[in-house]
Parts: structure tokens; C-alpha cells; sequence
């Protein structure tokens, strides 16, 4: 909105706006996505208990699928990252009249990478250093400095 908002002031927000609506689109496909996988982890999880397989077998299947559960939170959060980021452009270059409406977006967009993040340490168990997760959180960490960037002048 910041972008669509300063089209006359702003050579770039057009791009700008179309990145936002790129990441709009992809980030509810994601959303379908990760409910999806969430559903089939479930099923597993629920089939894991009655399953006669050897418990090497079986867990090998439970771990892939809570791969695969993880995989959309982490894509997630990494949208958040690129949300905030271009929000934090769009209130620093975009018409100043909607600052505190690019602040928001950089917030709700940093709130989304923590909570993705999250799920991508949930999904995955606790394993430390795993790449994943270590994506996960520095793009979190790049969502909350985006933010920060428009949030701070406001305190």
C-alpha cells in the first residue's frame, strides 16, 4: 500500500509494490502448503504408534516427513525477512504520510519470520546446528533488524 501510495514521489515503488504482491502470493501458498505436510506429519505421527515396522524404519520415514513440515515455515520466515525489508524501503523512501503503516507492515512481517521460525525448531526437534534451522533464525533476525530500522524513531 505504502508503494502503490507513492507512486509520484517514489520512481521505484512500482517495483516495489510488485515484489510486496509476489510475496503476498507466495506466502499463502505457503500457507496451504504447510497445512498440508502439517496433516500428513500428523498421520504419521498417529500411524507411528500402531506401526509394526522395525523402529530404525519407522523412524526414518518420521523424520522425512517432519522434513517436509518444516521445509514451507522456513520458506516462510524467509518471506517475512524479504516483507520487512521492503517494508523498511517503502518508509524510508515512500511518501511520508504512511510511515507508521510501512512500521506496522515491518512489525507484522518480523512477528510472521519469529513464528515461522519457531516452527521450522518444532518441526525439526532440537538439533543443534542444523543449516535449516540456523536459516530460519537469521531470517528472522533480519526481519526484527528491518523493522527496528523503522520502529526505533518512533520510541
Amino acid at each position: 500500500m505504502v508503494a502503490r501510495c507513492s507512486r509520484d514521489s517514489w520512481p521505484e515503488a512500482a517495483g516495489v509494490a510488485a515484489q510486496a504482491q509476489a510475496i503476498r502470493d507466495r506466502a499463502v501458498t505457503l500457507a496451504q502448503t504447510d497445512e498440508r505436510v502439517w496433516q500428513d506429519a500428523l498421520a504419521a505421527l498417529a500411524g507411528a504408534q500402531i506401526e509394526q515396522d522395525s523402529d530404525e524404519r519407522r523412524d526414518h520415514r518420521l523424520e522425512q516427513t517432519l522434513e517436509r513440515a518444516a521445509a514451507a515455515p522456513l520458506e516462510i520466515a524467509e518471506l517475512g525477512a524479504d516483507a520487512a525489508a521492503l517494508a523498511a524501503l517503502a518508509g524510508e523512501r515512500g511518501d511520508g504520510t504512511y510511515r507508521a503503516d510501512a512500521s506496522a507492515a515491518a512489525a507484522l512481517a518480523a512477528g510472521g519470520a519469529r513464528a515461522a521460525a519457531h516452527l521450522v525448531q518444532a518441526n525439526l526437534g532440537v538439533r543443534p546446528g542444523d543449516a535449516r534451522l540456523a536459516r530460519a533464525r537469521a531470517s528472522e533476525q533480519a526481519a526484527n533488524d528491518a523493522a527496528a530500522r523503522l520502529l526505533e524513531p518512533l520510541r
